[in-house]
């Protein structure tokens, strides 16, 4: 049984050091997952891969079926998932390649299918979302960027909106306001789908892009510059990924002991 799962967002298509040994196509109450699931191992120990907007990058993120992702993961037997996810950065101190390892969300989407809970059920069901990633799953990430020295923030509140387009400089205003300090298209609802089904879950977000109204030009954001830092950053996702894994044995889970 695989010890974790990882979901690929932008630029995360792939493992390289990933050794495959099935895809799996599944099937769910919610329709199908954005792809096959990747069954390998990665530094000695057994991982599931998917990539969030499928193999060929062509779902959008308010397209993308969380519901059967997450569902999935949790039918392969994981009970920990690490999400990759490509942000811009609304706090000055986030620039573009370097990680941030958010403890914060801020839901600003609309009409996604966001829960399990929404019929047949025998009472409501509401959850605790105090704290919205596992804590332990955070510090993995943490002690691993750390011993890699590389450029990391440890913190930081994720404001999850629409897309498939851009903010404009007036909400990226707004979030700041709000007390967002980074923005991306795809934290929310994934990250309370996997509370729901008792999944560990943090996000490890790479910086691809100053957010709107934020660059030094404040000129518009230029999408090859966005490439270009997703590039370098998820190389340093991988090396991240392969630091943290080994040390999974030493982790309890956050979920589990709710």
């Amino acid at each position: 049984m695989a010890e974790l799962a990882i979901i690929g967002g932008t630029g995360l298509t792939t493992l390289k050091n990933l050794e495959i040994r099935k895809r799996e196509v599944m099937r769910t109450p919610y329709g199908e997952p954005s792809g096959p699931l990747v069954h390998g191992r990665l530094c000695d120990k057994d991982v599931v891969f998917l990539p969030r907007h499928g193999h060929g990058h062509t779902i959008p993120p308010h397209m993308v079926n969380f519901r059967a992702n997450i569902w999935a993961l949790k039918e392969t037997g994981v009970d920990r998932v690490i999400a990759v996810a490509a942000v811009g950065g609304i706090e000055p101190g986030l620039k573009p390649p370097m990680l941030a390892i958010p403890d914060q969300i801020i839901d600003y989407t609309w009409s996604r299918k966001h829960t399990y809970f929404e019929s047949n059920l025998s009472q409501v069901t509401h959850i605790d979302f105090t704290h919205p990633y596992s804590e332990s799953l955070r510090r993995l990430l943490i002690d691993a960027a750390e011993k890699l020295g590389i450029a990391f923030v440890d913190h930081g509140t994720y404001g999850a909106t629409q897309g498939p387009r851009l903010e404009t400089a007036a909400e990226i205003d707004r979030l700041e306001r709000d007390g967002c300090t980074m923005v991306g298209m795809t934290g929310m609802p994934e990250a309370a789908l996997a509370r729901e089904l008792a999944l560990d879950y943090a996000c490890c977000a790479v910086v691809a892009n100053r957010a709107a109204g934020r660059g030094e030009d404040d000129g518009e954001i230029s999408l090859e510059a966005i490439d270009a830092n997703l590039s370098q950053g998820m190389e340093t996702v991988r090396h991240l990924l392969e630091t943290a894994i080994p040390a999974l044995d030493s982790l309890t889970n956050d979920c589990n002991s709710l």
